[in-house]
């Protein structure tokens, strides 16, 4: 009877204890109803549904690539230019959307989080896989233009892939449960995220090659470049999607791979960061919402 005790005593916790990120996974059949009822009430009462997923990147391409390509003549100068372009786009939306949306989660759920306990670094998470979600229609379609194009891939191309998606998730859960934890009190945050979001797209090489950068900006300034995640990220995609189609005047960024590793490091850092802010500022949660 003692030992009994003592162990329904082990298995006892403090109530709305959690271990974090650690807790959000292992409740992953809730944080999987969150995610399909975001992605069910994004298309409820569409009457093309998933299709706008295809139709809205597909349109935004045509878009850059008319104004960029056809009247700055980049598609003169760049080989492949659509596919180059629609590559980046879809890298920059993917951390964009899921960028923002985790720095709003816990706001636009501040009705559930005020009613009953869960982890609310679920809230964040749960926003960068919806995000996720949304780009996979995008990858598709880049990949069947590509494919068109006669792209061939490699195990170094598809290595290259995943490592980018996976920089992206990793530093926009971070950068979303920092700023998502600091909305919360500040809504300035919000403001500040949404100009970090219109810059993320003209600092990293979607619209333009890196060479570009090299040739006119400094030495230490082209590292600092290359040092930024989405930087990085985007060219790992490039050299997984466009590099393989074997355009004649193309490189690929200079230590490419180290440079993605050590932006995957960044982005490990960003998440244990904004973990650590999150569980700081979790306490005032319900009271400031």
């Amino acid at each position: 009877m003692q030992q009994a005790r003592t162990l329904d005593a082990q298995r006892m916790t403090t109530p709305g204890a959690n271990r974090g990120l650690l807790e959000v996974f292992r409740q992953r059949y809730l944080l999987s109803l969150i995610v399909r009822k975001e992605v069910q009430i994004r298309y409820r009462g569409s009457i093309f549904g998933w299709l706008w997923s295809y139709v809205k990147p597909l349109v935004q391409f045509v878009v850059f690539f008319v104004a960029i390509g056809v009247f700055l003549g980049l598609n003169d100068r760049v080989e492949f230019f659509p596919i180059y372009l629609l590559s980046g786009i879809t890298v920059v939306t993917f951390f964009n959307e899921a960028f923002s949306n985790g720095t709003r989660s816990l706001v636009d759920n501040a009705a559930l989080i005020k009613k009953i306990y869960l982890p609310r670094e679920m809230f964040p998470i749960a926003s960068m896989m919806i995000a996720a979600v949304n780009t996979v229609p995008q990858i598709i379609v880049v990949v069947g233009i590509s494919l068109f194009f006669g792209w061939a891939p490699s195990l170094a191309s598809v290595a290259a892939i995943v490592l980018a998606l996976v920089i992206i998730a990793v530093l926009a859960s971070g950068l979303g449960l920092f700023f998502g934890a600091i909305n919360v009190t500040f809504r300035d945050a919000q403001s500040f995220v949404e100009i970090i979001v219109m810059v993320a797209i003209w600092a990293s090489p979607v619209m333009y090659e890196w060479t570009q950068v090299a040739r006119v900006a400094p030495e230490w300034l082209f590292v600092l470049y290359r040092l930024n995640p989405i930087t990085a990220a985007v060219e790992l995609f490039h050299y997984g999607i466009w590099f393989p189609l074997g355009p004649s005047d193309a490189a690929p960024l200079p230590d490419l791979w180290m440079y993605g590793l050590i932006a995957l490091v960044t982005s490990l850092t960003a998440l244990v960061i904004g973990q650590l802010v999150f569980r700081r500022l979790e306490g005032r949660f319900a009271q400031d919402l």
